[in-house]
């Protein structure tokens, strides 16, 4: 199964072993030699360009995770021939040999590929997506080099690139032809243009909507994603590449400012779709007040049902499904920290108090629930309130730690969940111990 998205690649296939492909390869060969620019500035004349029309095909998110963000591609139109080609350097598919492998360690090598323009909206219109055509406002030689810079990236040779998240994918890589083709204005006017939002603000813009990968996705990116980014970064999302363009203007060759995008074709409009955020929402308040809220109850139970077996075993198995939970979303990002190139997910002040050590209170949390040896349960519950008090403290020094230039991570999101639980588990794991203690 091959997928076109943000995300994406592929594998190249084998050589051509005739006399002419071999003469085709060295002439290629010498031609990637060049930089980037100087073959896009030898690509066609104005002849061809005359006939073509070129847009940027904004795609809307979609409904797996990783369609979220959007998608972008460019889309090139011949009107001799009434052939349309879109462009699509976001393809990647399952199928590839070690695909899940390579992409756990972060080793994302996807592709550019080319389909027919009507078929690759029909499949987005029916998926429920926008579908919106930005056409580019270019001389003709521009059109034609586009074009010719397009099909050569498309050859089994070009093709594959590494994938990034963030500084290499669908967008970025028609945010650089787009400055190529207005001979580096783009870059210049946008380059070190201030940003409004950090790379984890942009994320939270696209995920407010399910409150688990909204957490998740937070929790596992590192500090190195809160630092200061210009517009020129944020154009790694489809829609504010298309917006920075249309309010573009560029001086062509003969000195005329003329506005990058001429007009605006909206082919499919999404229904029912969750909105992408202007602002992302301040969400730690409302992750405190959820935390608080189950902390209370959790409280309330102790205080009202605490000499209860019921309330014995429903605190056990509450010790255990947080473990579990907080266990696991801890693992993971140990993995991704030390072993993976996964870089969002350095620095990342979170592993000081959610991490792997969470497993050690799930066992303590079954013995609890369901064992009736009395030392046993006594072992368990000192163990767990150390455990628990070591979360609650480590907790609170990485929010001592805010107060030092190098440690700027946003993760008081994770903070406000975790820091009212472990409280309250520390005092439920006390009271409980004073009471085996005078049952005993």
């Amino acid at each position: 199964m091959v997928l076109s998205e943000k995300d994406g690649d592929g594998r190249s296939p084998s050589r051509c072993l005739s006399f002419f492909g071999k003469a085709a390869g060295l002439l290629l060969f010498f031609c990637l030699l060049l930089p980037r620019h100087a073959l896009f500035a030898q690509a066609g004349g104005s002849a061809e360009g005359d006939n073509l029309s070129v847009h940027l095909a904004l795609i809307g998110p979609g409904d797996e995770l990783y369609f979220w963000w959007g998608h972008l591609g460019l889309v090139v139109e011949d009107h001799l021939t009434g052939q349309s080609l879109f462009y699509d350097w976001g393809v990647f598919s399952f199928e590839n040999e070690n695909f899940f492998l390579d992409f756990a360690f972060g080793r994302l090598i996807y592709m550019t590929a080319v389909s027919k323009a009507e078929i690759t909206y029909r499949v987005y219109t029916q998926t429920n997506r926008d579908v919106i055509l930005f056409t580019l406002n270019l001389p003709p030689e521009k059109k034609q080099a586009i074009a010719h810079f397009a099909a050569n990236n498309v050859l089994p040779e070009n093709r594959d690139y590494e994938y990034h998240h963030f500084r290499d994918n669908c967008s970025t890589r028609i945010r650089d032809i787009l400055d190529m083709a207005t001979d580096g204005q783009f870059k210049e006017r946008y380059g070190n243009a201030p940003g409004y939002f950090t790379l984890r603000q942009h994320v939270r813009r696209h995920t407010w909507f399910n409150p688990f990968f909204d957490w998740i996705l937070n929790f596992w990116m590192g500090q190195v994603i809160d630092t200061p980014m210009t517009v020129w970064d944020d154009m790694f999302l489809p829609a504010e590449l298309a917006k920075r363009a249309n309010n573009f203007r560029f001086t062509d060759a003969d000195g005329n400012e003329r506005p990058l995008i001429s007009s605006i074709q909206v082919i499919n409009e999404a229904v029912g779709r969750p909105a992408v955020l202007d602002t992302p929402r301040l969400q730690w308040p409302r992750q405190l007040l959820a935390s608080v809220l189950f902390s209370s109850v959790l409280l309330l139970l102790c205080c009202l049902c605490g000499n209860k077996k019921g309330f014995r075993v429903f605190s056990g198995l509450v010790h255990s499904f947080l473990a579990l939970f907080f266990g696991a979303a801890g693992l993971m990002l140990f993995f991704l920290t030390l072993f993976t190139n996964h870089d969002y997910t350095f620095e990342n002040i979170n592993i000081l108090f959610v991490n792997p050590l969470y497993f050690v209170a799930l066992p303590c949390g079954i013995i609890l629930a369901f064992t009736k040896n009395v030392k046993k349960r006594a072992t368990s519950l000192r163990v767990l309130r150390i455990f628990w008090a070591y979360v609650f403290i480590s907790g609170l020094v990485t929010i001592v730690l805010r107060f030092f230039p190098a440690f700027y991570q946003q993760n008081q999101v994770t903070q406000a969940m975790v820091l009212p639980l472990a409280l309250v588990m520390v005092y439920v794991t006390t009271r409980a111990m004073q009471r085996e203690g005078s049952a005993a």
